[in-house]
């Protein structure tokens, strides 16, 4: 079998001028986590891959350069590190509903766009998991 990387996902629109969204991502940032139902699966960390896209409103004002203005990535990237260390979760949907509502967490975030991948549960497959979109109650 190859181990080659097939990608089935098209790409997203979400970045939209009209409707003022810009468009925030992380891509396949891979982490070891404590997942699974299987007794195996209890012992030790398996590679997740995450890969998150946020739809996050602007609100017309110039930018300024600074970071305070923007949906910070790496503070994304650093609570989803969180996430994934903090101790055991039976399913992927588990996962992926946690990492959607810490992203939600910002006003600005419409909707977030999460997929997460197990790397190593089947030798013939590149991965299985799953992808979930979220919207915030947030107006």
């Amino acid at each position: 079998m190859s181990n080659r990387k097939t990608s089935v996902i098209e790409p997203l629109r979400i970045a939209d001028a009209r409707a003022a969204l810009r468009h925030v991502f992380v891509r396949d940032l891979v982490l070891a986590a404590n997942i699974g139902v299987h007794p195996h699966e209890h012992r030790a960390p398996q590679r997740v891959c995450i890969n998150l896209d946020l739809a996050v409103r602007e609100d017309g004002r110039p930018l300024g350069d600074q970071l305070d203005n923007v949906v910070c990535y790496e503070t994304i990237v650093v609570r989803v590190r969180s996430i994934a260390r903090d101790g055991h979760v039976n399913l992927v949907e588990t996962l992926a509903e946690r990492v959607a509502s810490l992203c939600l967490q910002d006003p600005r975030v419409v909707s977030a766009r999460v997929r997460i991948e197990k790397l190593d549960v089947f030798e013939d497959t590149h991965s299985v998991g799953v992808e979930i979109e979220r919207f915030n109650p947030l107006p």
